[in-house]
């Protein structure tokens, strides 16, 4: 991306972070600039990574190779529509909004190249994962820009369909609120069971750290790491066999389901 211009539509804390990713990359501060309808958000982005804001959106896009839409899915609509008069054909148009799919962005916008992303909350940290789909318009050198894009925050991986979106919002979309929920109730029940609430926490957030780097790092799955640690007649097993006694993988089915099912009435909620 050494030669590529980008702009921010909205300079929330997702475009911040993509923003601080690529400039640790080494994309230049003027190759970048963002628009904000927040004074205090322009000034603020400004001063972390020395690009030009400005307010007008228009204004934002112009002579640029990829604008990048990170405003709320409640928005987009009113902002494509405000900015088809003044986008470049070839401009490519990456989104970041949930739930917006790409035929209603090609209606807002016009044929533009479209990349529809799926990030998440570790992104923040550099440490997400995105889901990215490309529409038929899309070079394979704006996909490599999309791809560089989101990989300043994480890892990017792309899908053939767009609907699997669903499913990328119901795996890792959602995720990170998954395994949150599961350290409150480790903590809660260590808690319980005797432990000082500071000591509970920390062992948990130790544990759910360890854990990660173990199943990104191995060689083996996740089942079979599973298995090397669930001794016969030990306390892993007996802990096991409750979870799965209360229906655990069948729980978890269900709600990624419901997750992705949400998914989908959103986008037509908020579609055409």
């Amino acid at each position: 991306m050494s030669n590529t211009r980008i702009a921010f539509i909205g300079a929330g804390n997702m475009a911040a972070s993509l923003i601080g990713g690529l400039r640790a990359k080494g994309l230049e501060a003027a190759q970048i600039r963002a628009s904000d309808p927040g004074a205090e958000t322009r000034a603020r982005v400004s001063a972390e990574h020395g690009i030009q804001t400005f307010a007008d959106n228009a204004e934002a896009i112009q002579g640029v190779d990829v604008i990048v839409l990170a405003v709320k899915p409640q928005a987009m609509k009113a902002v494509c529509e405000a900015l088809r008069p003044s986008l470049a054909p070839q401009q490519l148009v990456v989104s970041i909004a949930a739930g917006i799919n790409c035929a209603s962005m090609n209606t807002w916008l016009g044929a533009q190249p479209i990349v529809r992303c799926m990030p998440n909350t570790p992104s923040l940290l550099r440490q997400g994962v995105s889901g990215l789909y490309a529409t038929a318009q899309v070079s394979t050198a704006q996909r490599e820009q999309a791809q560089e894009l989101l990989s300043a925050v994480g890892m990017a991986l792309w899908l053939e369909e767009e609907q699997q979106l669903d499913a990328v919002t119901a795996v890792s979309g959602s995720g990170p609120a998954y395994f949150f929920l599961l350290v409150e109730a480790m903590t809660e029940a260590g808690v319980k069971l005797g432990l000082p609430r500071e000591i509970a926490e920390q062992l948990t957030q130790q544990t759910a750290l360890g854990a990660a780097h173990m199943v990104v790092s191995s060689d083996v799955d996740a089942a079979e790491l599973r298995r090397r640690v669930t001794s016969p007649n030990g306390t892993t097993q007996a802990a096991i066999e409750s979870f799965q006694a209360g229906g655990f993988e069948a729980l978890v089915e269900k709600a990624l389901g419901a997750a992705a099912h949400r998914s989908a009435e959103l986008a037509e909620q908020l579609g055409q």
